[in-house]
């Protein structure tokens, strides 16, 4: 499963990865892929050097990049207090009544909340590449478009490739004349933040709109014939997510929402602002119908919505809330319906892949016949 951008990168198969996890990128990496370690959740600097410390030992020396959410404009000198200060007391005694009516129970006095989605911080972001890149990093990819010019051209100064998602071919040109080297073209079907164009229309626009620069596909892409659909349209490579969160190798810290996952079918997903204020694909649940219902307040813009709910969703987490556990996923959570290791993973996209050329490539020859 090799293309122009596998070859640059020196990957066997062009199997890019997204992943919070640290074992789960470092485990597509060994299996000939390429792992992209999420960093949004790291908020203090030690936490991401001891996990790329991690990556170092257990890449076997193979390639594996860095995702940051990032906006492409700088947002300096605007501290965590002070947006936490424009949250309106309306949501926050939203967030209470919701929590009570499910009886969720209260954190440990003095108990952290957990992840807080500070990430998008520009002075947070920033320290995370301060770290990045003094590790040898292959590809740093934005979840929020383009990143701001300077840290492009740092990039590129360290020899690493930048990469952007994109939900449009508009969205994709900005790119390129930002000086992206990849760009990523998530479909509607995808989990977390997505735009409203499927995959399969979106790709080939988005490789028209770019080239020649290397589109990868992505957005309910979770099989080995999937991603010869992707390719045919013109990707160098795909973009997984959702699939690797049931992997053995995954830590949801979660045994009640791994079981949500494995039941749950394509249709169990809704694209909602409840979780960080933008439209994201997530797991539908009593949490994202209360915030979607038109009696209640509405979610706030992002970043007031992640700081707002940052405590239910440790709570509701911790103590295993059925109605309300749920978790960014894509439509492709309804392939995904067993435990398997993330090798098993790759093994089994890349049979798909072959099954699937060596179909098109019958079909072909009877065409020529």
């Amino acid at each position: 499963m090799k293309t122009e951008l596998s070859r640059t990168l020196g990957i066997e198969h062009a199997i890019f990865g997204f992943t919070p996890f640290p074992a789960v990128a470092a485990a597509l990496t060994r299996a000939g892929g390429f792992g992209v370690l999420g960093a949004v959740r790291y908020t203090a600097p030690d936490d991401l050097a001891r996990d790329l410390d991690w990556m170092q030992e257990h890449t076997d020396g193979l390639p594996y990049g860095l995702d940051v959410v990032m906006p492409a404009k700088k947002v300096e000198g605007v501290s965590e207090a002070d947006v936490e200060a424009m949250i309106p007391e309306e949501h926050r005694a939203f967030v209470r009544a919701t929590l009570a009516k499910h009886g969720v129970p209260e954190l440990a006095e003095g108990e952290a909340s957990g992840w807080r989605i500070t990430g998008w911080m520009e002075q947070v972001a920033r320290g995370q590449l301060d770290v990045a890149f003094d590790y040898p990093i292959k590809l740093l990819a934005n979840a929020l478009g383009s990143p701001p010019p300077d840290v492009v051209a740092r990039a590129h100064d360290h020899g690493v490739l930048v990469a952007a998602l994109a939900g449009s071919a508009r969205h994709a040109r900005h790119h390129a004349e930002a000086g992206i080297d990849v760009v990523v073209a998530q479909g509607y079907e995808a989990g977390g933040h997505t735009g409203e164009i499927a995959s399969m229309v979106l790709t080939p626009e988005v490789v028209e709109a770019v080239s020649p620069l290397p589109v990868l596909a992505a957005g309910g892409i979770g099989s080995g014939e999937q991603i010869a659909a992707g390719l045919a349209l013109g990707a160098q490579g795909v973009w997984l997510g959702s699939i690797w969160l049931t992997t053995t190798e995954a830590d949801l810290h979660s045994r009640a929402l791994t079981a949500k996952l494995l039941a749950a079918g394509s249709g169990d997903t809704v694209r909602s602002r409840a979780l960080t204020g933008k439209p994201a694909r997530q797991l539908r649940t009593e949490w994202t119908d209360a915030w979607d219902d038109p009696a209640g307040p509405g979610p706030l813009p992002m970043p007031l919505q992640g700081l707002l709910v940052a405590e239910a969703v440790s709570r509701i987490q911790k103590y295993e809330v059925d109605p309300l556990l749920g978790t960014p996923v894509g439509q492709i959570v309804g392939r995904m319906n067993s435990e398997r290791s993330v090798q098993q993973v790759v093994d089994e996209l890349t049979r798909g892949f072959e099954k699937a050329v060596d179909r098109i490539n019958r079909i072909a020859g009877r065409s020529a016949e």
